[in-house]
């Protein structure tokens, strides 16, 4: 299926590895030009090699290196692509992370951090791209929550940010129809990929996680960053012009909700 992302510009925040980088795989891998981002220069400039030697042109990727915490940050992002490619018809809000624990010993700080992680990344990227977007005559933004988003699981406040960003996703999508953007949410179960959480686990406990892996996914095995990416790509191409607002699981039939 061709997905009509031939010369799109896509911006897609914390994605020099894991989910991020395979979404931008697969947009460049669709003709889509790539503004990939992240703070660790090394692996941001490893990413950015690897993507423009995929798409077989230099122009076709740029990296940028910046700390999406800050609002400053953010900028920094976005007025690199616009300046490089003109505007931004898709923005993929992947950065995230949540400490913490139990409610008696999470802090104000850990709460906060957490927010600064994942939330205002999302909401300051968002709010940053609509002219641009208006511009172009519309565009696509996606959030890359998780299951535990939509039902209880995992550490309390990354239920509660990613909880969060589908909620925003849905706030948005009625909030922009007026400017032919659409707003989606993604929501992952648990992914496996080098580097990653679900990877040092299974390395530090393989007993422990073949437990977990059967008892809790039916296709017993851990789902692929790239199973993620193939659906934020048809989510940001004109083949998904009827879907917003919505909140896509990518998750091997692991989470419960009904909805």
């Amino acid at each position: 299926m061709d997905l009509r992302l031939d010369g799109k510009v896509a911006v897609i925040t914390g994605s020099s590895r894991g989910l991020g980088l395979a979404t931008a795989r697969a947009l460049v891998g669709e003709g889509t030009r790539v503004c990939v981002c992240a703070r660790g220069v090394d692996r941001l400039e490893a990413a950015v090699a690897e993507l423009r030697a995929a798409a077989g042109s230099d122009d076709a990727v740029i990296g940028v290196e910046a700390d999406l915490n800050t609002a400053s940050g953010v900028d920094t992002v976005i007025d690199r692509a616009v300046a490089v490619y003109g505007g931004i018809d898709i923005l993929v809000n992947n950065v995230g992370t949540a400490g913490g624990g139990h409610l008696l010993e999470t802090s104000d700080p850990e709460w906060q951090a957490a927010l600064d992680a994942t939330l205002f990344p999302a909401i300051r990227a968002s709010r940053r791209v609509v002219p641009s977007m208006r511009a172009r005559g519309g565009g696509i933004i996606i959030m890359i929550a998780s299951i535990w988003g939509r039902e209880s699981g995992g550490r309390m406040t990354y239920n509660a940010v990613k909880a969060a960003e589908i909620s925003l996703a849905k706030s948005l999508a009625g909030q922009l129809a007026k400017d032919n953007i659409r707003v989606n949410s993604v929501a992952p179960g648990s992914i496996a990929f080098p580097g990653g959480s679900w990877a040092k686990r299974q390395a530090e406990d393989p007993e422990g996680m073949a437990a977990f892996v059967e008892r809790e996914l039916p296709f017993g095995r851990f789902g692929r960053a790239e199973e993620v990416g193939d659906v934020v790509a048809f989510l940001a191409s004109s083949r998904a012009s009827w879907i917003s607002g919505a909140s896509i699981t990518v998750d091997g039939g692991q989470s419960r909700s009904l909805f």
